[in-house]
């Protein structure tokens, strides 16, 4: 479903050289570039999201770059995003994923991931949007703490919750397209 957002587009030659550049992408990849349209209302925004969070944090390294696309990849399974998942697809293979593990990311604890990254999925599905009563118990952690360090978790914690807020920003300001099973797709109205 393409997104039909009520918000105001900024055209492609009002938008600084680093966004028409988004933008472009976007409109090569998913053939719609509605997200960077209106992130142009406010590019100080858009700036602090590429600049402090995907390339401070989220590309920090500080955390298995093939972990944090994994989990981001898990992300955009389950929330329903289309445009999200051809391009998490792209950057975790980059990262080195394989194919049958991402075509398993819907039954990951049956899938070819290592523990290591099945006790990070794991993780994924408590800070989910679908899980609203999420929680790291004990036998969780317990699992965590055997591949990850308190630090590492933290960070990885942190990155998803930015990228969950993401999603709940983009599906309600209807930015990117979704999947038809999408569970944030609102009811028509009169």
């Amino acid at each position: 479903m393409k997104p039909q957002t009520p918000f105001r587009r900024i055209a492609r030659e009002d938008l600084s050289e680093k966004m028409q550049a988004s933008w472009d992408r976007s409109m090569d990849l998913h053939g719609d570039a509605t997200f960077t349209e209106v992130m142009g209302n406010a590019p100080a925004v858009y700036d602090w999201y590429i600049e402090d969070f995907y390339k401070k944090l989220y590309a920090s390294g500080r955390v298995d770059p093939q972990i944090v696309e994994l989990v981001r990849f898990r992300f955009a399974n389950v929330h329903g995003c289309a445009s999200c998942n051809r391009g998490d697809r792209l950057a975790s293979l980059e990262a080195g994923l394989r194919e049958e593990q991402l075509d398993a990311i819907m039954d990951w604890e049956n899938g070819p991931f290592t523990e290591r990254e099945k006790a990070a999925l794991a993780l994924a599905d408590e800070m989910v949007l679908t899980n609203q009563l999420g929680a790291v118990t004990p036998e969780l952690y317990e699992r965590l703490k055997a591949s990850f360090s308190d630090a590492e978790l933290v960070e990885l914690g942190v990155i998803m919750a930015v990228l969950g807020g993401m999603a709940k920003f983009i599906f309600a300001f209807d930015l990117l397209e979704k999947m038809e099973t999408c569970p944030f797709i609102p009811p028509k109205r009169d």
